[in-house]
C-alpha cells in the first residue's frame, strides 16, 4: 500500500498525497468550488478531478517535478522559466472567470488591510520598524488600479510544474478569480528575482517592474505573520523577510 504523505496542513486546510494522488481537505466548500471550476476554465494544463466528496477533492498528480522551491535555488533551466511566463500569458489572456476571487480587492482596502498590518508586525515585535517601512513605501506601486485578469492568485513556485523546458501542470486553484495579472507575476517570482527576466521574455509584453517589486514587499509584509503563527519559517534564507530585506 502507497505511504500517506502529508503536504501541508494547518488550521484551514489538509493536502495529503497516497501514491499518484492528492487528497484536498478543506472546511471551506467554496474554495473547493473554486479550484474545480478554475481547473475547468484555465485554458493551461491542470491537474486531472478524479472526484470529489465534500470537504475531500481528489486530484491526480501531474508529471514532472516542481519549477523550484521558496528557499531553494531553482535548477529550472532559463527555458522552462519562460516556458512558464509563456504559459501564464495565455492564462492572462483568457476570458474572465464569472466570479470575482477571493483576493480581489480594491486599492483601498487593500491598502488599510496592509497599514494595519504593518502596524501589527511593528507592535508585535516580528519585523523592525524600518525594514517594515521601507517595504511599506515599495509597495505602494502596488496599490493602484488595474485591467482584470484571468488570475491563479497564488502562483508560487512550487505550483508549476515542468518537465525538461515544458510545463507540464498548474496545482492549488482555489484563489483563482479575476486580479492583477503583475500579482501572479511576482508571486511566481517571489524569491528568485534572477529568473524574472526569463518569465518576462516568455510572457511577451512589457510589465512594470516596480509595481512587481511592490507585490513582492506587499505579499510578504501580509503573509509573514500568518506564516509564524501557522508553523511556516518565513525567516529561512531566501524566504519572506529576505525578501523584504533586499529592499533595504
Amino acid at each position: 500500500m502507497d505511504e500517506v504523505k502529508v503536504v501541508v496542513a494547518h488550521s484551514e486546510r489538509a493536502t495529503l498525497r497516497v501514491g499518484d494522488v492528492f487528497l484536498k481537505v478543506d472546511a471551506d466548500e467554496v474554495r473547493i468550488d473554486v479550484e474545480v471550476q478554475a481547473m475547468a476554465l484555465a485554458p493551461v494544463p491542470t491537474p486531472e478531478v478524479l472526484w470529489r466528496r465534500p470537504p475531500v477533492l481528489a486530484i491526480a498528480a501531474v508529471p514532472g517535478t516542481a519549477l523550484g522551491r521558496l528557499g531553494e535555488p531553482s535548477t529550472a533551466s532559463p527555458a522552462a522559466w519562460a516556458a512558464a511566463g509563456a504559459v501564464i500569458r495565455k492564462l492572462h489572456d483568457a476570458p474572465l472567470p464569472p466570479w470575482t476571487g477571493r483576493r480581489r480587492r480594491d486599492s483601498d482596502e487593500l491598502a488599510a488591510e496592509l497599514d494595519g498590518e504593518c502596524e501589527l508586525l511593528v507592535t508585535n515585535g516580528v519585523l523592525p520598524a524600518d525594514l517594515v517601512t521601507r517595504n511599506r513605501q515599495v509597495a505602494e506601486a502596488a496599490l493602484r488600479s488595474w485591467t482584470p485578469a484571468f488570475t491563479h492568485g497564488d502562483l508560487q513556485i512550487d505550483h508549476v510544474f515542468v518537465d525538461g523546458d515544458e510545463v507540464t501542470g498548474i496545482i492549488d486553484w482555489s484563489e483563482a478569480g479575476r486580479g492583477d495579472a503583475l500579482f501572479d507575476l511576482a508571486t511566481l517570482t517571489l524569491g528568485h528575482e534572477e529568473h524574472l527576466d526569463d518569465v518576462i521574455a516568455g510572457y511577451g509584453t512589457d510589465v512594470d517592474l516596480d509595481v512587481i517589486r511592490a507585490w513582492w514587499s506587499l505579499r510578504s509584509l501580509l503573509g509573514v505573520r500568518w506564516l509564524v503563527e501557522h508553523g511556516f519559517d518565513a525567516f529561512a534564507p531566501g524566504c519572506e523577510v529576505d525578501v523584504l530585506r533586499s529592499r533595504m
